[in-house]
């Protein structure tokens, strides 16, 4: 298993693998989760070189785990604040 994720904005998009089978592209809010169902095969990821990439990750919890940790829910209020800082020290190898 094998994850990729890219967020922009208040959008997350993730392209997975399953035991070696492409699972395709899904699309969520930034303050969501991704469940299996989420996935298409027909939707198309961003590239690796976007701006936007946010990592890669060893299975689906570990990035939805990664996702909850970013977002913060102040108190009682509606209101949802995303936290995303890029890591300015990590380098995105060429595929």
């Amino acid at each position: 298993m094998g994850f990729a994720l890219w967020v922009e904005g208040d959008t997350a998009w993730a392209q997975g693998t399953h035991e070696y089978r492409p699972m395709g592209t899904a699309v969520v809010g930034a303050g969501s989760i991704f469940t299996p169902r989420d996935f298409s095969r027909r939707r198309k990821a961003p590239e690796r070189c976007d701006a936007s990439f946010a990592g890669l990750f060893a299975s689906l919890g570990e990035m939805n785990d990664w996702l909850k940790k970013r977002v913060r829910r102040p108190g009682r209020s509606q209101r949802i604040e995303i936290f995303f800082e890029a890591d300015k020290s990590r380098l995105i190898p060429p595929f």
